[in-house]
């Protein structure tokens, strides 16, 4: 082996420590997940009251509306940066 391979301290960083580094990288990370769990929390609220929908209609629907909160959290995002870095 050679002696390029040198270890480092980011291959053992945790789930929580990765998670803070990217918020501090790109803000809007955390915005989309949260906007991803009140989108998943307010479905399974509504769940009870669907009447006729059927539950994979209503799943369908709702994973679509978290995905797109998301996706557009994290657009937004690289809008912005890539606007204020110049």
């Amino acid at each position: 082996m050679s002696s390029d391979n040198q270890w480092s301290a980011d291959e053992d960083e945790g789930q929580l420590s990765r998670l803070i580094r990217k918020s501090r990288d790109s803000p809007f990370v955390p915005v989309g997940i949260a906007g991803f769990v009140t989108v998943v929390s307010y479905g399974l609220y509504k769940l009870k009251y669907r009447r006729d929908q059927k539950m994979s209609i209503h799943l369908i629907h709702m994973r679509v509306a978290a995905q797109g909160f998301v996706v557009g959290a994290v657009t937004l995002g690289n809008l912005l940066k890539f606007r204020y870095k110049k």
